[in-house]
């Protein structure tokens, strides 16, 4: 029956290097906290997650890391139904790169606004470390570029899941009649 066909989504997660872009993906799909750093080249991986009662399955793109003398690859952005740019609270640096990512990512789609989870992570080494990106600016952010936002914890657990789910909402949001295509591909052919 077509209604027991799942969903299939691309989510991509990119972000600059080490603000645990890796440990958020493990931690979501195999409920593992990885505490040494070993740079991602990338990584792929598949999950099925029930969102709004409906399961979608989900490959999960986990990037290495981006900084300015990156050129972003388009794969990451052409056929991509959703994106997780990922920062750390603790790098003022990585916070700053959000834009810069998400401004690429507009340029290869050629549309205004993508569906979006920005998320602040690290919030557990808060009380050892400086925090350096409140969470105000996260928010503000995350309004300017009509997506959605959240702060994480992989170590501890802190809403995890929520980001792919916050995802998978902001997707469903901008893909009226719930198509299985990108929305970067909004061409008619008449």
């Amino acid at each position: 029956m077509p209604g027991d066909v799942l969903k299939k989504r691309k989510i991509a997660v990119l972000g600059s290097r080490s603000v645990g872009k890796s440990s958020l993906v493990i931690k979501f799909i195999e409920d593992n906290f990885v505490d040494s750093y070993y740079p991602t080249i990338e990584n792929t991986f598949s999950k099925s997650i029930n969102y709004n009662g409906v399961e979608y399955e989900c490959d999960i793109i986990d990037t290495a890391g981006q900084d300015e003398y990156t050129i972003l690859n388009s794969k990451h952005a052409i056929g991509i139904h959703g994106f997780v740019l990922v920062y750390s609270v603790t790098s003022r640096k990585s916070f700053e790169m959000i834009q810069i990512v998400y401004d690429k990512i507009i340029n290869y789609c050629g549309i205004n606004s993508i569906p979006c989870v920005i998320v602040g992570s690290k919030i557990d080494l808060q009380p050892s470390r400086s925090r350096q990106v409140n969470s105000n600016e996260g928010k503000e952010l995350a309004t300017q570029v009509h997506a959605a936002w959240v702060e994480t914890s992989a170590k501890a657990n802190t809403n995890v899941a929520q980001v792919f789910e916050l995802c998978l909402g902001e997707i469903e949001k901008r893909s009226p009649g719930s198509k299985s295509e990108p929305p970067a591909s909004k061409c008619t052919i008449m």
